[in-house]
Parts: structure tokens; C-alpha cells; sequence
């Protein structure tokens, strides 16, 4: 087992633990860049969902994962961001411009939500949160000149230092450009938890009382991470516009606010890879389980198309097999499995057993 001695207080909060670590972000950096070059239009268009999936994963993550506020209508907050992010570019604006606004805009506006939604908590926190997700999608047909109505919106063409970027036009341009907001997204929310505001978050979500106690505010620090979950959230929004190209209130449906919460769920709640293991999953397994049900239609005659609902109904029985026999998610799973590969032939097989939980009502006895 690799063990980093630690000599100051730099290395202890510094990006990357060392050298090699670094090393292999970059490779995985270098993979990413160079997979539309070996992969087909339409591979690289789903791994680019995946993409935008990860920003939106980051954002729930902000404020389920590493502030302990649960959220069941961040698909409002990917409307907010898609239709304002649209509107800018039609006043004129250009994208480059347009997309950070969105995300302002998004982040002021949850923001100001905050304030009196996170005066609850708990399951009263995620229903205040699901009613929001169902207002904003009437709103969304109510504020015709801004969200087009029922008919929704198209979104242009992205243009920027002389390329025209499209979803459909040009596949590989508009892959690295959400690649590059991937990459920036996540060195921004990685310094964040460096950072005392991070921090803070992690108090909070460990707990109130002992964050009130070392001078936290709870109530701003809740309401900061509720507005920058917002506003990453609206970036991932304003990026799922140009991928659908259409967007009206039928696309920020309360499924996808639950896809969200699955998502960092399966993942693993706590950690940024948790967001990224958790896109992988929701943005590809669908797709895994109609190659299986095409294949099995064509080589085995098992027609699983005549059973409506039976791919989703697959696709929930794994989701819920990885929320029982592994609760820290998939990150959990990999980081135990890595353990045990360090420590071989020392790993013991119950070494990850899970410790007994109680109620709040019997820790107080």
C-alpha cells in the first residue's frame, strides 16, 4: 500500500496528492479529447449527454452530497438555466456571454429561493423543492415570449471566435466544448471544497448544531450552496438546450429531477467522482439495455419490445440493487475494492462491514 508522507501544510491542500495522480487526470484528459476521433456520430453524441449529466451531477452534488439538503426539483433550475441562457442569445448576446449569464441569473434566482425553502429540512425540504419543479413548469408555458409556450424554443447555432458550433452539424466541436465545461466545472468545485466555504458546507451537512457552534452561518452557508448548485445546474441546462436543439416545459419534467437524484445516489453521495460514475450510469444504461434487447430480439427471437415498460422496469431493479447492497454508491464500491487490492493479502473480508445507524430518537436516549 502507497502511502504520501505529507511535509507542510501546502501538500495537504493542494490540488492533485502528487505527482502521479496528476499524471493520470491528465491521461484521462488526453482519452477524453481524442475519443470523437475514434468513435461514431452517434457514440460521441450520448457520451456527450454523459457530459452534461456530470455538470448537472456536480450541481445537485453542491447541495445533496456536500451540504446534506435534499433537492427533488433541480430539473426547474436546468429550465431557468436553458430558457434564459436562450433568450440572451436572442437579445443578441453571444454564447460565450450568454452562458455564464444563464448561470448567474440561475444561481441569484435559487438564491433568493433559498431563503425561505431552507427554512425546512428533510422530506418537508425535498416536497417544497418538488412543488417548486411543478410551478416552474407552468410558468414555463405561462412566460410565452420568454419560453415560447407549449411550442418551446429552438436554440441557434453556437458561433465564437469564427466556428459554428451545432449538435448535429458538428458533433466533435460541440463534444469539447462541453468537455471544456466539464474540466472547468469540476477544478472550480474542487478548489471550492478546499476552500473554507467548502468547508462550511461540510459542517452543515455533518452538523448544524456543532457548525453553529464554531461560528458557521448556517443560514447563509445553506443559502450560498443552494445558489451555486443553482447556477451549475443552469449551465447544464443551457448546454441540454443545444443538445435537444428544442426545448419547451416538456423537457424539465419532474422524471428528470429524480434521474438527478438517482444519479448522485448511484454514484455515491459525498464525492465529485460520485457525479461522474453516476452520469456514466443513467446516460448510458438506458441505451446498454436497447443494444441487449435489439440483440436479443435479432440472434435469440426474444422480442422484449412486446412487454411495454419492461426495459425500464430493468433498468429500475438495478438501480435499486446498487442502492441496497452498496449505500456509499459506486464510487463506495471502487474505493473499497482499491483498498483491499492495497492491502492484499491483508484485506479481511468484513473489514467494510457497515456500522449499526439509529433514529435520532434513540441516540437522545
Amino acid at each position: 500500500m502507497r502511502v504520501h508522507f505529507k511535509k507542510s501544510y501546502d501538500e495537504d491542500i493542494r490540488l492533485f496528492e502528487d505527482g502521479r495522480r496528476l499524471a493520470k487526470y491528465a491521461v484521462l484528459l488526453a482519452v477524453m479529447i481524442l475519443l470523437p476521433f475514434v468513435l461514431s456520430e452517434y457514440l460521441v453524441g450520448e457520451i456527450t449527454l454523459v457530459l452534461i449529466y456530470c455538470v448537472a451531477g456536480m450541481g445537485l452534488m453542491i447541495l445533496a452530497g456536500h451540504t446534506g439538503q435534499v433537492s427533488l426539483g433541480h430539473a426547474a433550475f436546468m429550465a431557468m438555466g436553458a430558457f434564459s441562457n436562450l433568450w440572451f442569445m436572442e437579445q443578441g448576446l453571444n454564447f460565450l456571454i450568454a452562458l455564464p449569464l444563464a448561470a448567474i441569473f440561475t444561481g441569484v434566482v435559487g438564491a433568493v429561493i433559498a431563503l425561505p425553502i431552507l427554512r425546512l429540512s428533510g422530506i418537508y425540504l425535498a416536497i417544497a423543492t418538488l412543488a417548486l419543479s411543478v410551478i416552474v413548469e407552468d410558468i414555463a408555458i405561462i412566460a410565452e415570449p420568454f419560453t415560447g409556450g407549449v411550442m418551446g424554443v429552438f436554440a441557434p447555432v453556437i458561433e465564437f471566435f469564427g466556428l459554428s458550433i451545432d449538435r448535429y452539424g458538428a458533433p466533435r466541436a460541440f463534444y469539447w466544448m462541453c468537455l471544456a465545461v466539464v474540466v472547468l466545472v469540476t477544478l472550480g468545485y474542487a478548489n471550492l471544497l478546499r476552500s473554507a466555504t467548502g468547508r462550511s458546507f461540510l459542517a452543515v451537512r455533518d452538523s448544524e448544531v456543532s457548525a453553529r457552534a464554531l461560528g458557521v452561518n448556517v443560514t447563509r452557508t445553506k443559502a450560498l450552496a443552494f445558489g451555486l448548485s443553482c447556477a451549475v445546474t443552469g449551465l447544464a441546462g443551457a448546454l441540454y438546450a443545444h443538445f435537444v436543439q428544442i426545448v419547451n416545459y416538456e423537457s424539465f419534467l419532474i422524471l428528470l429531477s429524480i434521474n438527478l437524484v438517482l444519479l448522485v445516489v448511484i454514484g455515491g453521495l459525498g464525492s465529485i467522482h460520485g457525479a461522474f460514475f453516476g452520469a456514466i450510469v443513467v446516460g448510458l444504461l438506458p441505451q446498454f439495455i436497447a443494444i441487449v434487447r435489439d440483440f436479443l430480439q435479432a440472434n435469440a427471437g426474444i422480442d422484449i419490445s412486446a412487454y411495454p415498460g419492461l426495459d425500464t422496469t430493468v433498468f429500475a431493479a438495478i438501480i435499486i440493487a446498487i442502492v441496497i447492497y452498496e449505500p456509499l454508491g459506486l464510487y463506495g464500491f471502487y474505493m473499497k475494492l482499491k483498498t483491499q487490492w492495497q492491502l492484499f493479502p491483508l484485506a479481511r473480508r468484513d473489514m467494510f462491514r457497515r456500522s449499526k445507524t439509529y433514529l435520532k430518537t434513540e441516540r437522545m436516549r
